[in-house]
């Protein structure tokens, strides 16, 4: 785990009063980008409109910009801490493309009256993090706001050539998934002041560890198809992959891995609105072919921070990159389009 800075924990009240906030509801924002026109540009390789990770804008046959942002409220409560996840977070979409991130511009929003003790950590936090990746900040953007929210617009780099988009997944192909579901319940269950010290550190410890290594491992194999689970939990972008595909995604829920102490906090009732949302929206697309334990099942919905990859493959190149990241996890394959883009069994 990487080792947190001294800071005392002050964030504690702003995580119990209103806790990480989710994103919008992947139904609401469905509708609002169905209202936006199509403004065609012949550079824009990847935009909002296929769901994937990040941007991609070409600037020249061999090099194209990668481009994400993300933002939220503090999920810990050291401030060092919820700094550096929030970089790992926003820095995540720029490897799950295959790219490389060079830049990033810092988001802050913070009372004018709170500690600037605090504020000057959450920024240390995540410079240190972005430091890490080698990805410099360069500047950013500050607000007034009873609210803390911390975060990066990220910049990458990447050949046009070596995109990793959500859109190519192909049948017999083998899905890897490389970090352990659970942060989402975890920081819920903190916000109820019922998590434990293990779930806590666990947590902390998934969400600090960037995705560079897996994306640099990956990179020398025929990936087809490469999606981060975050925010819509995994079977919000497994959802994503599947229909941008055209396949159907087959996962096994007993196979994934799992932060300790989450079905622990799912039991216990710490289930988010985002949790909520993510299920009301994609549960519709999901096909059971088993009985699932309903703690198991709600974490499939839950909402990831700095998750891990799930990237499908070959079976002979999973083998392989299994062999290279230890972290990678077989939970399911790849099958030609059913009545459904998502099979649990």
């Amino acid at each position: 785990m990487t080792e947190t800075k001294p800071a005392a924990p002050r964030l504690t009240a702003q995580v119990k009063a209103g806790g990480c906030a989710s994103k919008l509801s992947p139904g609401l924002l469905s509708q609002v980008l169905a209202t936006l026109p199509h403004i065609p540009n012949p550079n824009v390789m990847i935009g909002f409109d296929t769901a994937d990770d990040a941007g991609i804008y070409r600037l020249s046959p061999d090099l194209a910009l990668v481009q994400t942002v993300d933002f939220f409220t503090p999920m810990v409560d050291d401030p060092y801490t919820f700094g550096a996840i929030a970089a790992a977070n926003a820095l995540s979409d720029v490897w799950a493309m295959g790219g490389t991130p060079i830049s990033a511009l810092t988001i802050v929003a913070f009372p004018a009256t709170g500690e600037l003790n605090d504020l000057a950590a959450i920024m240390r936090g995540g410079l240190e993090k972005m430091r890490e990746a080698g990805c410099a900040v360069i500047g950013g953007h500050s607000v007034n706001d009873p609210e803390i929210k911390f975060g990066y617009a990220v910049t990458g780099t990447i050949h046009p050539n070596r995109v990793l988009a959500n859109a190519g997944a192909q049948p017999g192909d083998i899905l890897l998934f490389t970090k352990a579901l659970g942060t989402g319940a975890i920081t819920t269950a903190l916000k109820k002041g019922i998590a434990s010290a293990a779930a806590i550190e666990a947590a902390t410890a998934s969400m600090l560890t960037l995705n560079r290594a897996t994306c640099e491992a990956m990179l020398p194999f025929d990936i087809h198809g490469c999606t981060d689970v975050s925010g819509f939990g995994m079977i919000g972008h497994a959802r994503e992959m599947a229909l941008a595909s055209n396949v159907t995604l087959e996962i096994e829920p007993a196979k994934i891995p799992l932060l300790t102490g989450a079905l622990d906090a799912i039991r216990a009732g710490a289930i988010s609105a985002g949790l909520v949302n993510n299920r009301n929206f994609a549960d519709c697309v999901v096909e059971n072919e088993t009985l699932i334990e309903p703690a198991l099942l709600d974490l499939l919905y839950d909402p990831q921070t700095s998750g891990g990859l799930l990237i499908s493959l070959s079976a002979t190149d999973a083998a392989q990159l299994e062999q290279i990241l230890p972290n990678a996890t077989r939970i399911g394959r790849v099958l030609p389009r059913a009545a459904k883009p998502i099979r649990l069994i």
